[in-house]
């Protein structure tokens, strides 16, 4: 257990604004208290902004817009409170809380996603894929045969483990942090997930006609 010289130790490698956010949030009530109430607002000020600028893949808005940005605000609290201790001053205290609240709106929108799912293949979806690759629209006629072929083949080659992350990752534009947590596994099983399944898209694409072959064996 950290004595209280360990602790003024620590805070004195600390820049003084994050030096001061861990004194008020260690310290006695009322000054814990009035952290805490700033150290919220803060926070919620951040989800707020993070969950607007996902607001359009969401599809809400209004008061339910707010409650997502308000729960991810309050557990990103708890567990910097709950933290405190291992702040280390890597990076300033606002820096190191940002981290939390991020990650808690992540997994907020994740599970939001999941529990009002779309229609897996919808429509507009697949043709907003031309302007999200940056395809020319002088070439339309050409990248709509090969989205078709796709579409196809994500629906009839992947799995169904790989088709469901390849739809949350690519066409609903859910964070990877979000299906991590949603799925309960971690980054490098996700990523050898798509990579399984590109290499099996990339081959039904060369067998169409859309790829050579030749690239599909080189990547």
């Amino acid at each position: 257990m950290a004595t209280a010289h360990d602790r003024t130790g620590d805070l004195a490698a600390l820049d003084p604004e994050s030096a001061g956010w861990v004194r008020a949030l260690r310290g006695p009530e009322p000054d814990r208290q009035a952290a805490v109430e700033r150290l919220h607002a803060l926070l919620l000020r951040i989800a707020r902004n993070e969950v607007r600028r996902r607001s359009a893949r969401l599809g809400v808005t209004g008061p339910e817009l707010d409650d997502l940005a308000h729960q991810a605000a309050a557990d990103a609290l708890l567990a910097i409170t709950g933290k405190i201790g291992d702040f280390r001053g890597e990076s300033r205290f606002t820096t190191w809380a940002y981290k939390f609240v991020i990650l808690e709106v992540s997994a907020k929108v994740g599970r939001h996603f999941w529990r009002n799912p779309r229609v897996p293949f919808d429509t507009e979806d697949w043709e907003r894929l031309p302007d999200r690759f940056g395809l020319d629209p002088a070439a339309e006629s050409e990248w709509r045969d090969l989205l078709a072929a796709l579409r196809r083949a994500v629906e009839e080659k992947l799995t169904e483990r790989q088709r469901r992350i390849f739809v949350a990752l690519v066409l609903a534009e859910v964070p990877l942090d979000a299906l991590v947590i949603e799925l309960g596994t971690n980054r490098n099983a996700i990523y050898k997930t798509m990579f399984d399944a590109r290499r099996k898209l990339r081959a039904a694409l060369a067998a169409a006609g859309h790829m050579d072959h030749d690239m599909v064996r080189r990547s």
